[in-house]
Parts: C-alpha cells; sequence; structure tokens
C-alpha cells in the first residue's frame, strides 16, 4: 500500500488556520477502531467535501498490535480497505496518532520506554499518520514526578524523531497532556471535572516552545496546531459532565492572544449538540470523539436483540441470546472494566450493559460475541422487523423507516444510531 494515498496534515493545518482568522469552525476526530463506527463515519461524509478525521490510541494500536491487535500498518491497511469498501476516497481520510508516547510502557524504565515510543512515532508516520499527539506525560518506572521542562523535551525528542523519518509530507503536532481520565472516570471518583488553569497553559506553550528551538524544530513548531487542554467536560460510569461557557471565559480569551495554536478537547461524548457547538466557538476547535459512538453501537445492538426475541418466528434455541454472550464474556475476562465499575453484581452488570465508560467496547472483537452479533443480523436478515418494532425500539427512526430513507433492516439501523451521534458533530463543526 503506498501510505500517501491517504490525506496529508496540512488540510487540518489550513481548517484551524481558518479557524483562528474568525470563521469559527471546527474538526471532529473519530477516535475508534470499530467497524460500524467508521463505516458510518464514511457514510456521513461521503457526499460532503470535508476530510475525515480518524484516530488511534497508543494503547489501541503500536509496534507490538496494542489491545487490537493492529500495528499502525495494519491500522492504515484496515482504514483503507473500509473506504474502498464503502467507496470513501481515501485521500479525504487524515490519520492520527493520539497520546503517542511511552504510556504503554510506562512501567519500564524511561530510556527502555522513550525508545520503544520513538519507534512507535517511526512507525505512525510510515504508516501515513499526519496527526501526531505528542504525549510524554507519564512517569516511567525509574522517575519521580516530570516537571513541564522534562515532559517537553522527552515530546521534542519524539518530535524530532518524526522529523527525521519523514520527507515531503510532514505532519501536524498537538501538544499538552492536560486531559481528562482515558476511557472515563473510575469508580469511587467523586471529584468535579477539572478545567485548565491558564497560567499553566500560558506556561506549558512556552515551555515547548523554547525546547523546539532548541533542537532547531522551527519548521515543526510551525505545524504544531493545537494544545490539550480540560475544559470540565468528562463522563463517568453514570454521570456526565456538561460544558461551562462561563467556566472556560479565561481559557477563551487567552487562546484568542496565540496566534496560531486552537485547544483540542478529549472526552466530548455524550455533551449536547448546542454545547458542542459553543466549545467550538471558543476554539476548543478540535473534539474527540469515542465512547458515544461505540455507545451508540451498542445500544443499538441491544435493540435488535429485545427485537430478536420478540419476533415470534424465531426459534428460542436458534436465537443469538447476545447480551447474555456479552455479560459472561465481560465477567470472565474483567480487565478492561474492574478498575471502572463497583458495587452488588446487579449494580456491576447495570455498569457492564450501560454504563456511559462504555467498557463494552473492548470486547466486540472477542470471537465469541462476533459470533453472537452474525447470529442476531442473520437471524433478522431472515425475518423482516415488523413496524411496530421499529416504533417500540427505533422510535427516533420510525418516520425515516416509513418514508423509506431508512429501511427496516439491522446493519441500516446500527449505522443511523451511530450517524446520529455524528450529527451533533458535523452541526458543531460546520458553523
Amino acid at each position: 500500500m503506498e501510505y500517501n494515498t491517504f490525506a496529508c496534515g496540512s488540510i487540518i493545518q489550513n481548517k484551524i488556520e481558518e479557524h483562528k482568522s474568525g470563521k469559527k469552525a471546527g474538526v471532529y476526530s473519530i477516535c475508534s477502531t470499530n467497524r460500524s463506527v467508521l463505516l458510518a463515519a464514511m457514510q456521513m461524509l461521503r457526499n460532503l467535501p470535508e476530510p475525515l478525521l480518524i484516530e488511534s490510541t497508543c494503547n489501541q494500536v503500536n509496534q507490538y498490535g496494542g489491545y487490537t491487535g493492529m500495528t499502525p500498518c495494519d491500522f492504515s491497511l484496515y482504514v483503507k480497505s473500509l473506504a474502498d469498501e464503502s467507496d470513501f476516497p481515501v485521500e479525504r481520510i487524515i490519520l492520527g496518532g493520539d497520546h503517542l508516547g511511552p504510556n504503554p510502557w510506562k512501567n519500564e524504565t524511561h530510556a527502555e520506554a522513550m525508545k520503544k515510543a520513538e519507534q512507535l512515532i517511526f512507525d505512525c508516520v510510515t504508516a501515513g499518520y499526519q496527526k501526531i499527539h505528542l504525549d510524554t506525560s507519564m512517569s516511567c518506572r525509574d522517575d519521580s514526578e516530570l516537571t513541564k521542562e522534562e515532559i517537553a523535551e522527552r515530546a521534542t525528542r519524539l518530535c524530532f524523531q518524526s522529523e527525521m523519518k519523514t520527507s515531503n509530507r510532514l505532519p501536524v503536532y498537538v501538544i499538552g497532556t492536560e486531559v481528562p481520565i482515558p476511557g472515563g472516570l473510575t469508580a469511587g471518583h467523586d471529584e468535579k471535572a477539572h478545567i485548565s488553569n491558564v497560567q499553566d497553559v500560558e506556561e506549558t506553550i512556552s515551555i515547548f516552545r523554547k525546547t523546539f528551538m532548541k533542537y532547531g524544530l522551527q519548521r515543526a513548531w510551525d505545524r504544531t496546531i493545537a494544545i490539550v487542554v480540560s475544559p470540565g467536560v468528562e463522563f463517568g460510569d453514570r454521570e456526565i459532565f456538561q460544558y461551562s461557557r462561563f467556566q472556560n471565559r479565561a481559557l477563551r480569551d487567552f487562546i484568542e492572544t496565540i496566534p496560531t495554536l486552537v485547544y483540542e478537547a478529549h472526552s466530548t461524548d455524550y455533551q449536547p449538540p448546542s454545547l458542542l457547538r459553543q466549545m467550538v466557538e471558543d476554539h476548543f476547535a478540535i473534539l474527540k470523539v469515542g465512547p458515544a459512538l461505540t455507545f451508540a453501537y451498542r445500544e443499538a445492538l441491544f435493540n435488535l436483540a429485545a427485537i430478536e426475541k420478540e419476533i415470534p418466528n424465531i426459534d428460542q434455541n436458534l436465537r443469538s441470546n447476545l447480551i447474555e454472550v456479552l455479560l459472561h464474556t465481560m465477567h470472565a475476562q474483567p480487565t478492561h472494566w474492574n478498575e471502572h465499575y463497583q458495587g452488588t453484581p446487579q449494580e456491576i452488570d447495570f455498569s457492564l450493559k450501560y454504563s456511559f465508560n462504555d467498557r463494552a467496547r473492548y470486547y466486540w472483537g472477542q470471537s465469541s460475541i462476533k459470533s453472537a452479533v452474525e447470529k442476531l443480523i442473520g437471524n433478522l436478515q431472515n425475518t423482516p422487523i415488523p413496524l411496530a418494532l421499529i416504533s417500540q425500539y427505533f422510535s427516533v427512526f420510525f418516520r425515516k423507516v416509513q418514508e423509506g430513507s431508512i429501511q427496516p433492516v439491522s446493519k441500516d439501523l446500527i449505522q443511523a444510531s451511530i450517524m446520529r451521534v455524528l450529527e451533533n458533530y458535523q452541526f458543531a463543526c460546520h458553523i
């Protein structure tokens, strides 16, 4: 595969420049490897003159496979295959790497972890990644608490490797490390969502800029488009912390004094569309979304599983029992959720199914669950879904099914459920 078939990072840089000039438009990033999510995003943008930004984290995808089993090369090939399948122009896709740094290896010495992080950066840019979030904020086994200067030194070391390993298609960069807890708030978290302090943000920008200059990376700094900050937007097991324009006034006013940078906001999932638009207007011009999309995917599958049980001519012995299979697998392999969910067995089961953290997203690739999903879809393909059950379980699409713009079949209903979330980001980013 020729990786330069993907879009270049200058497309995003141009959009950020438009935002800084007063247009106030934004960009949203799909942070997911889920097949249905990516296909829905491609369907959403197929007939629109917009780039599609798809990002993977250092834990999802790395040179050792990450928890998805994919290397950066594998992920590039995977995205291209989905683009081919959905007839989406691959030259409009921008690949990004999120939190690229030593995090997967933080239990090793910093020398060992940084060497692996350098390899990860090299593999990402080689595989066509054009948006790189440099994140070296985590302490390794032999570190004490890192200073901002040490974080910037390590990030610059990774940036230097990226610049040396690329040629004419140089990536854009995102700096900053003050993000919400990855994957949602953990169990027992009772604090309010954090809002970044302007003084800290200003200091981070200053230190990073000086360090880039120190190592001769002026051109890379010119392609640094955003800093990650926390605007108090977060979600947990059952709670959602919504954006407050009032509380973010200082951050908004400050970034207006920085000519080339905007904010990148993580964990924007589940925010109302009106607040997402406010975020973009307030210069949180890059919005990351992931769990809300797989939550919509899970919700659609659960609705289809309920329909499967209601249709009388599907033999009970042939049903997929998807929800039961999912719970059984998650209980048997608790690594991805046991730090997030606590309580009685009944409370844990509720969280496994319905938590906004959506830890179920880590399990859809398991063979037993994939088989159950395929069985569910197969059962419903063989039997028309009655309109009354569309009204019961997919009421938001009832009129569209009546009108024929959505077909009452499993794959279309799943895709429509995911696209309904994406529509909020289209609304927010295209002002």
